[in-house]
C-alpha cells in the first residue's frame, strides 16, 4: 500500500489546522489482530497513524497488561504493510528506550502516568531532545495545573514536538461517561497554551461506543486538532476495553458523519455579523458583572446584619429556596439545570466569602497607629 504519512507530515497537518486521526486497538493482542486491524484501517483512507497498547497499566493485578516488547515487532510489520506511522503509550524510561530503538514514530504518556510528576520527569529525561512527537494525556484527576506542569516538563527537556490528548477525568458518581469530559479544563488549557496541538480521545471519555459520535463532534466543534479512537477487528471480544472499541469500517462511517469545521473564515459578511453579536455579548457581560457586584454589596450588608444578631452565615433553607427558584426560572429561559447549579454554587460561595470577611473585619478591625 502507498505510504499514508510520516510523523513529520502528521505534525505539519496539526500546525496547518488539518484534522489528524489516530486509531487502532486498545491493546496489541496477537500479530494477526494487529496486522488485520491496521490493514482495514489503511483501506478506509481516513487514518493518519496506527495506535496499539503494548504495555497496559491496569487498575488491578491479573488483568491483561499487554504483550510487551514483542508487540513492537508486530507494529513494525503493520507499518511496513500499510505505511501508517506508529504511536505507542510509554510509562517508564525502559519503554521509551525500546520504542526509540525500534523506530516507533510517536509516543504518548497515559493518564495514570501523568498524575505522577516523578514519572513524567523520568520520561522527559529519557526523551530529552527527541524529534518524535510526544503527546501527553490529561491526568486521571481534574487538575489543570498538574497537566500543564507535565507539558512544561517535556518542553524543558527540549522535546521538539509536544501535544496533548484529552481523554476525560475520573469523577465520583459519574454515570453517563466512563470519564467525565469536563470540557472547561481542556478549553482553559487551550487558552493558556494556544500553540499546543490538542486531540480528543472519545473512546476513553465515553467508555461505550454509542456515545462516540456525540463526543467526537463536540471536540471538532470546539476546534480540537484531531481524534484518537480505538478500533478492533472483533470489538466485543477485545481483551481490554471491549465496550468502547469499534470496527475500522464503523470508524470510517463515524468520520463521514462528522461535520468538520474550521477555526475562522475571511468572509466579510460573516465577520461583520460576528462582530455585532460579540459586541452585544460584551454589553450583556458588563451588565451581568455590574449586577453581580451589586449583589455582593447586598451580601456584605447581610453579613453585618447577621453578625449584629449573632446569626450563622449559612442558612440552608434560604439556599434551597434560592436554588429552587433559580431552577424554575432557568428552565423557562432554556438554561440547563447543570449550568444553573454550577453558576449559583459559584455565586453562593462568593457571597459566603464576602459575608465571612465582613464578619471578621467587624470582629477584628485593623489597628492603625
Amino acid at each position: 500500500m502507498e505510504k499514508v504519512a510520516t510523523a513529520q507530515s502528521i505534525w505539519q497537518k496539526l500546525q496547518q489546522k488539518q484534522p489528524v486521526i489516530i486509531s487502532g486497538p486498545c491493546s496489541a493482542e496477537t500479530e494477526f489482530q494487529v496486522l488485520e486491524t491496521a490493514i482495514r484501517l489503511a483501506k478506509t483512507g481516513r487514518v493518519d497513524a496506527f495506535r496499539a497498547g503494548v504495555w497496559k497499566p491496569r487498575t488491578k493485578p491479573g488483568m491483561f497488561e499487554g504483550v510487551g516488547t514483542e508487540a513492537l515487532q508486530w507494529l513494525k510489520k503493520a507499518r511496513e504493510i500499510t505505511g501508517l506511522p506508529l504511536i505507542v503509550e510509554v510509562a517508564t524510561a525502559r519503554h521509551v528506550e525500546e520504542c526509540l530503538k525500534e523506530g516507533i514514530d510517536m509516543v504518548w504518556i497515559g493518564a495514570r502516568t501523568t498524575v505522577n510528576p516523578f514519572s513524567v520527569q523520568e520520561l522527559a529525561d529519557a526523551l530529552q531532545g527527541t524529534t518524535i512527537p510526544v503527546f501527553i494525556k490529561n491526568p486521571l484527576n481534574p487538575d489543570l495545573e498538574l497537566w500543564q506542569g507535565s507539558i512544561e516538563r517535556l518542553k524543558k527537556a527540549n522535546i521538539a514536538h509536544v501535544g496533548v490528548i484529552h481523554r476525560g477525568f475520573s469523577n465520583y458518581g459519574n454515570t453517563e461517561y466512563r470519564n467525565a469530559p469536563m470540557w472547561h479544563i481542556p478549553i482553559e488549557l487551550k487558552r493558556r497554551m494556544p500553540e499546543l496541538p490538542m486531540l480528543c480521545d472519545p473512546s476513553h471519555i465515553c467508555g461505550r461506543r454509542d456515545l462516540l459520535f456525540e463526543v467526537a463532534q463536540k471536540a471538532i466543534n470546539l476546534d480540537y486538532d484531531g481524534l484518537m479512537i480505538e478500533t478492533h477487528i472483533d470489538p466485543d471480544n477485545a481483551w481490554s476495553d471491549a465496550k468502547q472499541q469499534i470496527t475500522p469500517e464503523r470508524l470510517a462511517e463515524l468520520l463521514q458523519q462528522i461535520e468538520w469545521r474550521q477555526e475562522t473564515t475571511e468572509k466579510e459578511a460573516f465577520l461583520n455579523a460576528l462582530a455585532k453579536f460579540r459586541e452585544q455579548i460584551n454589553h450583556i457581560d458588563d451588565e451581568i458583572l455590574t449586577l453581580l457586584g451589586n449583589r455582593m454589596k447586598i451580601a456584605e450588608k447581610i453579613g453585618i446584619y447577621k453578625k449584629e444578631n449573632n446569626i450563622t452565615i449559612l442558612q440552608t433553607n434560604r439556599w434551597n429556596e434560592i436554588l429552587e427558584r433559580a431552577l424554575k426560572k432557568g428552565e423557562k429561559l432554556g438554561l440547563s439545570k447543570d449550568f444553573i447549579l454550577k453558576f449559583y454554587d459559584a455565586v453562593h460561595l462568593e457571597s459566603i466569602n464576602r459575608q465571612h470577611k465582613v464578619m471578621m473585619d467587624y470582629d477584628h478591625p485593623q489597628q492603625t497607629s
